[in-house]
């Protein structure tokens, strides 16, 4: 039985904000070069859940670039490095920005080769984004309807006639994510990452976060499963400062210790509740209690911000 994601989307409330985000997603949905490239995610996945995907280029390459970008644009801590990973793990983070998996991937070592599970169209909506990422491969895509969107299609469906042309739109050009195959092909090719020693990031809240410091409850059961079937440990880790940037902004990475549990081949609920548990406090352990942005200007905040979006 295939791993759900659709659980992922969490719906907002009406405003201009998150009509503006649905016609930004339903652009990107509608964009011949990003399609294409999310076309060829989906063509990787498939190799990956076969046992045949090879990177185009190694880890450390992929490192390198992305470290080369981000370092020279803010300030990046990281606190407890020794803790990062050298061997295969599930690698899970809070999110509050697209820069996180980024992020990630500029300080982990070069192997084991992370493999990111996330969503496709914000993965790829950026040129430097497609470039990196369509060198390095490594990009487990999630189709699927964001929180906007669904929000829209309800709220059409309820009666707002202004939104019907949006809603429909996004009905006829957004996938829903319901694919039992693609869920399948997901799940396989998690289950060969992990086995064949490759290691898996993934963000656990399933959306932005909205506030530093907090977590998104409650979080996904995904990790929790996949943990479970490959008996792989799981390491959290803390972003901290990502949600607004600006120019030499220091961004903070705060490595947890690795959580270890029993491998279950069909995991109970319990069993996904012990490890959801565990995770979630260790979050809270290792994130600020009392975040504050820090007093200091804040050069090409604009720029920057949407660069990462």
């Amino acid at each position: 039985m295939p791993v759900s994601l659709e659980s992922i989307n969490t719906k907002p409330p009406i405003t201009p904000h998150t009509i503006q985000r649905a016609k930004e997603g339903l652009s990107d949905a509608q964009n011949p070069v990003i399609t294409k490239a999310i076309q060829q995610g989906l063509n990787d996945l498939e190799t990956m859940a076969e046992g045949t995907f090879q990177p185009p280029i190694n880890g450390w390459f992929r490192r390198f670039v992305l470290r080369s970008l981000i370092h020279s644009l803010f300030r990046v801590k990281v606190e407890y490095p020794q803790r990062i990973p050298r061997c295969p793990v599930i690698l899970v983070g809070n999110h509050l920005n697209h820069i996180d998996p980024f992020l990630l991937l500029s300080e982990c070592f070069a192997s084991p080769y992370f493999h990111i599970l996330g969503d496709a169209r914000t993965l790829y909506n950026k040129w430097w984004k497609r470039f990196i990422l369509g060198l390095s491969g490594g990009v487990i895509p999630l189709e699927r309807r964001w929180g906007q969107e669904t929000a829209i299609i309800e709220a059409a469906e309820a009666g707002h006639e202004d939104l019907k042309p949006l809603a429909k739109a996004i009905e006829e050009n957004v996938s829903s994510g319901e694919s039992i195959k693609t869920l399948r092909q997901i799940n396989k090719a998690v289950q060969v990452i992990l086995e064949q020693g490759q290691g898996l990031m993934l963000f656990p809240e399933g959306r932005l976060g909205t506030t530093e410091g907090q977590l998104s409850l409650p979080l996904k059961r995904g990790t929790a499963i996949y943990a479970l079937r490959s008996g792989v440990p799981v390491v959290p880790v803390a972003l901290v400062g990502t949600q607004h940037l600006y120019y030499r902004k220091t961004l903070t990475l705060r490595f947890g210790e690795p959580l270890h549990f029993p491998q279950v081949k069909h995991p109970k609920h319990k069993d996904i509740d012990t490890v959801l548990n565990e995770l979630e406090n260790a979050f809270i352990e290792l994130l600020p209690s009392h975040y504050q942005e820090p007093d200091e200007l804040k050069l090409f905040s604009e720029f920057l911000n949407h660069f990462f979006c």
